[in-house]
C-alpha cells in the first residue's frame, strides 16, 4: 500500500499534467476564445472547457490509481475533481478581463486588483495569465489532498 503522501504527490502530478492537457491540448479553440465573454456565450464556452478538462483529469486521476495502487476513496476522489472544476471555471472566466479594475471584473480579477496585483495586471499582458495558472495549480493541491483523503488502507 502507498503511503498518504506519496498518494497525495502522485495525485498532484496526474492532476496537474492533466491539467496542462486540458488547458492546452484538448481544450477547443472557440471555447479559449470565447470564455472570457460576457453572457451566455462566455458562460456555456467555459462549461464545455471545463467539462473536457475535468474529464482529462478525471482519467488522469483514475490511471494513476489504478497503475499506482493509491487506494482512494471513489467519492474523495469525486469531491477534488468537482473543486477542480469549479476553481477552474471561476478562474477562466477571468479570461481578458484581468486588467479591468471595475466592480463589474470577475471576482478573482478584483480580488487581484485588491491585493495589490492592479498595477501589474494592467501593465504587463502576461500577469493574468500568470495569476490564472498559480491560482489554478493552488487549488490543484487542494484537490489532490481531498483526492487523497479517506484512502482505504487494507
Amino acid at each position: 500500500m502507498t503511503s498518504t503522501a506519496a498518494a497525495y504527490a502522485a495525485a498532484y502530478a496526474a492532476l496537474t499534467a492533466a491539467h496542462e492537457a486540458g488547458d492546452y491540448i484538448v481544450q477547443r479553440d472557440a471555447d479559449a476564445r470565447d470564455k472570457g465573454k460576457h453572457g451566455h456565450t462566455g458562460r456555456a464556452a467555459c462549461a464545455r472547457h471545463c467539462l473536457s478538462y475535468t474529464a482529462t483529469q478525471a482519467l488522469a486521476l483514475l490511471a494513476a490509481h489504478r497503475g499506482l495502487h493509491l487506494g482512494l476513496n471513489p467519492r474523495r476522489a469525486l469531491l477534488g475533481l468537482g473543486l477542480s472544476a469549479a476553481t477552474h471555471y471561476i478562474a477562466d472566466r477571468c479570461a481578458t478581463h484581468w486588467a479591468d479594475d471595475t466592480p463589474t471584473a470577475p471576482l478573482l480579477v478584483r480580488a487581484a486588483h485588491a491585493t495589490g496585483k492592479g498595477a501589474w495586471l494592467q501593465r504587463d499582458p502576461g500577469a493574468g495569465a500568470l495569476i490564472d495558472q498559480a491560482w489554478h495549480k493552488a487549488c490543484i493541491g487542494v484537490a489532490a489532498a481531498i483526492a487523497t483523503s479517506g484512502r482505504r488502507t487494507h
